[in-house]
């Protein structure tokens, strides 16, 4: 279900492709990250930093979808 779910939003909601698409560029960027033997000061701060944002984005899909599924039982 919450895989049609998020079909149906990245189809129709703006806003949550936007933040899925962002998702996926924070999700590429730490994979490259991560593939590398050693990491700079520098890598490990934008570590830290693209963790934190991922799950930003991450928790706000998740309230839209909360919201989108709460309007939706409601009618």
């Amino acid at each position: 279900m919450a895989n049609s779910l998020r079909e149906e939003l990245m189809a129709s909601h703006d806003e949550f492709r936007r933040l899925a698409e962002e998702h996926s560029r924070y999700c590429q960027r730490l994979e490259t990250l991560i593939q590398k033997r050693y990491l700079s000061d520098e890598e490990k701060l934008e570590e830290v930093r693209l963790k934190k944002l991922k799950l930003r984005v991450k928790d706000d899909m998740e309230s839209l979808e909360a919201s989108f599924r709460q309007q939706h039982q409601v009618a």
